[in-house]
């Protein structure tokens, strides 16, 4: 559903991420499907999509302007994980930047701490089971994941949990966590056949996390739900 004569302004808001392209890749497939998505309404929240740099620091400094910007109920970052066969539902965010790869700027942080002295890790608020089986129902490959690496992905992960804790807007806390994409097809084809999915299956997929996750309030207890 498309805004048209709908009140935004009385609209919850969801802040939906996707980064530039790094490692050499012209495009990255979590900001061309999370792009298609700004401005559509999906139970009764807006959705609003911004492009984070593939920074450590700038990823998660633009993140919180957003946050503070659009006051969202819900906030879901995505990335890109070339290799992975599927939507990687992150479980948890360790306070780790260990780059195997300069960013986009050249930093190559190794074994740094994202938060000196913060929490060890912190857990997505998504349902992430109730996630994987709406994208499984929907013939979509899905699966949790238990690492979210430790490059930029991971760092906004991070970043994002620390942002939302004991932030609340009239619906109560502000729910937030991480999705892993992977290749595009045309992608793929420069990476050894990896494997991928096509663009509209990735933007299907992310409209199922945003509407799962806004219609969940209780997680699935799923056997099996978690695969990596």
């Amino acid at each position: 559903m498309r805004k048209g004569c709908i009140d935004l302004r009385r609209m919850r808001r969801v802040l939906l991420t996707g980064f530039e392209p790094f490692g050499g890749e012209p495009i990255n497939p979590s900001w061309l499907a999370a792009s298609r998505l700004e401005g559509e309404v999906i139970a009764d929240a807006t959705v609003i999509a911004r492009q984070l740099p593939c920074v450590f620091g700038d990823a998660m400094a633009a993140l919180r302007r957003e946050i503070d910007a659009h006051d969202p109920a819900l906030v879901i970052c995505t990335g890109q994980a070339g290799g992975r066969d599927g939507f990687s539902i992150e479980r948890v965010a360790i306070d780790v930047d260990d780059a195997s790869i300069p960013d986009n700027a050249g930093k190559q942080p190794i074994d740094e701490p994202i938060v000196r002295g913060g929490p060890v890790g912190y857990w997505s608020t998504l349902p992430i089971k109730a996630v994987v089986a709406a994208l499984r129902e929907a013939g979509l490959p899905a699966h949790v994941s238990q690492t979210a690496g430790t490059f930029v992905c991971n760092h906004v992960f991070y970043g994002l949990m620390r942002a939302l804790e004991g932030r609340h807007t009239s619906d109560g806390p502000v729910r937030g966590g991480f999705v892993h994409v992977p290749y595009l097809p045309e992608q793929a084809e420069r990476h050894a056949n990896a494997p991928s999915l096509a663009l509209h299956d990735l933007v299907r997929g992310l409209r199922l996390v945003i509407a799962t996750s806004l219609a969940t309030s209780t997680d699935a207890h799923l056997i099996g739900g978690a695969t990596h």
